[in-house]
């Protein structure tokens, strides 16, 4: 059985992902390093809910605390890029990275993240900053599987109902949740003058 590091952002992208290394003979180590996710009580939410969920399941998960004051030095000047813009691919490098050094510090050859299973991201920014940040050690690899085909979309979304994730509408970072906040406004305010009109 071959292990895996498995960075994960929430339990509702990791599940199908750790059923499907499971069911594969795969061991995943669940590595929870997001230090983008805002504020620290939303952090801690997410992080007890994919605690909750490895426990269920065997999986050892590896705390790679929250450092929120670093990712936002890492993203300065990126505030207002837009969802899949620099600023993502900054913070992809820098949860990978650390992902990296995780795996090359406790001797596990291969890496992935569930960052590739969501709708949301561009894949090719998740692999860029995978393959960037594994080619600082010699004895990692960056796993490129995309975690959203051979019906695993379709699977997330059963498994969060069965077990009721909680379940997020942004990716964690103040700026999505502004933006998507915003979004909801303008949203609400197109369908307000429609029924008006």
């Amino acid at each position: 059985m071959q292990t895996v590091l498995l960075h994960s952002c929430c339990a509702p992208c990791s599940a199908a992902v750790l059923e499907w290394l499971l069911a594969h003979d795969y061991q995943p180590v669940v590595y929870y390093y997001n230090p983008n996710i805002f504020p620290r009580d939303e952090y801690e939410k997410r992080k007890a809910e994919l605690n909750k969920h490895c426990a269920r399941l065997g999986v050892e998960v590896i705390d790679g605390d929250w450092d929120h004051d670093a990712w936002l030095d890492a993203v300065k000047g990126l505030e207002n890029e837009p969802e899949r813009g620099k600023r993502c691919s900054v913070c992809f490098l820098v949860r990978l990275q650390a992902a990296a050094r995780t795996a090359h510090e406790r001797g596990i050859g291969l890496f992935t993240t569930t960052l590739a299973s969501s709708r949301w991201k561009s894949l090719d920014q998740v692999n860029a900053a995978g393959f960037e940040a594994a080619s600082a050690y010699d004895n990692v690899q960056y796993w490129d599987k995309n975690w959203r085909k051979d019906g695993l979309q379709d699977r997330r979304n059963a498994l969060l109902k069965q077990y009721g994730f909680y379940n997020q509408t942004w990716c964690g970072c103040e700026f999505s949740h502004r933006d998507s906040l915003k979004r909801a406004a303008e949203l609400a305010l197109r369908k307000a003058r429609k029924n008006a009109a």
